[in-house]
């Protein structure tokens, strides 16, 4: 497994690299080449995430310059998943939405190395736009990037009104006009009258792939993906909103701090902050039908036997890596654990799942 494992090689000028350390919180790009399978690539690269920047391994977004196309995309995340023992929930996390049914990006590992010097197992994440759209043969529709809990589907924050209905999001495919399309999903959300919100949000919002969105994160416990951690795409077919997981690393019992999580942290219901999460499940029919799906997946999919061997899969195609990777090289005993931890964490987190069922009744 360890040669299917391809290497990106990052060629910058120093004095470029100097200036993209001066400043780590500078989103301007800098240039620079990548080179892979004896192609050489120009781009602009510059760092990615919060505060993952002040990590000694740290994330990057690359856009494609010439070519300016790179195998189907003109730009790329490369995240150091630095506090993830496994480095693979992330992708463990995406894969299995996908497995649901629910729009997600591909991603894979990819050893980095930077003029010369090894940097270690990154992931290669596809960004979600335009081209996103079109390999799935999806109509091109405005997509918005949920960049902090402001983007809880709700006017206030932690009780205090947001200086906007949209803020938390930003704009990453369309115009201004489609902005009035996400305030009236917000001012439907949250003006409608319970009468009649189980009649109209249907109307705004995909409803069955939304629980399957909702039924991943409570499965793999996302607890920040409720409020961030997502893209809202509106397909230009249906005119319905539907959501798009992103950087889920903090997941199957792991915090963001890369410490244990216990099973129960996320209640059943999903985050609280999330408005619309609550609205839906306050109306019987939707409540009944998330039930439903939930219990599909905890019989068939979120389950040991299912997943066992793709975190085996995943995790024996970096052992050999992780022994030249700088930053995990010394943690290869952890490293070894983290199968067991996370078929532990899907025991546990079933079992209270199950148990919790009858709250959706």
């Amino acid at each position: 497994m360890a040669n299917q494992i391809p290497t990106f090689s990052l060629l910058m000028e120093e004095s470029d690299l100097e200036e993209l350390r001066s400043d780590i919180w500078n989103d301007v790009p800098l240039p620079a080449k990548l080179i892979f399978r004896d192609t050489t690539y120009d781009i602009d690269i510059a760092y990615r995430g919060s505060y993952t920047r002040e990590f000694r391994k740290r994330s990057y977004f690359i856009e494609f310059i010439e070519p300016e196309m790179f195998e189907g995309s003109r730009e790329i995340h490369l995240n150091a998943e630095y506090r993830d023992p496994s480095l693979i929930r992330n992708k463990l996390s995406l894969d299995f939405f996908h497995d649901l049914g629910v729009l997600s990006p591909k991603s894979y590992n990819v050893n980095l190395i930077r003029n010369g010097i090894p940097k270690g197992i990154y992931l290669v994440l596809e960004s979600v736009d335009d081209l996103f759209l079109k390999k799935r043969d999806l109509s091109i529709g405005p997509i918005y990037y949920a960049i902090n809990n402001n983007a809880n589907f709700s006017f206030k924050r932690d009780g205090r009104k947001k200086r906007s209905r949209i803020s938390g999001y930003r704009r990453k495919i369309g115009n201004k006009e489609d902005d009035e399309s996400l305030r009236k999903l917000i001012d439907v959300i949250n003006t409608t009258s319970d009468l009649e919100f189980s009649k109209v949000i249907p109307d705004y919002v995909d409803i069955d792939k939304y629980l399957g969105w909702m039924v991943g994160a409570v499965c793999t416990m996302n607890n920040d993906g409720f409020t961030h951690n997502y893209a809202l795409y509106q397909n230009t077919q249906t005119s319905l909103f539907e959501m798009i997981p992103w950087d889920y690393d903090a997941t199957w019992g792991r915090k963001v701090d890369g410490g244990r999580m216990a099973c129960d942290y996320v209640p059943i219901q999903g985050k609280k902050g999330n408005y619309l999460c609550s609205r839906l499940l306050q109306i019987a029919e939707f409540r009944q039908r998330y039930k439903q799906k939930l219990e599909k997946v905890l019989d068939t999919k979120f389950t040991v036997s299912y997943m066992e061997d793709k975190v085996n899969t995943l995790y024996q195609s970096l052992r050999s890596h992780i022994l030249n990777d700088p930053y995990k090289k010394r943690k290869i005993e952890k490293f070894n654990q983290e199968p067991e931890v996370i078929f532990q964490f899907i025991k546990d987190r079933s079992h209270y799942l199950k148990e919790h069922l009858s709250e959706l009744d």
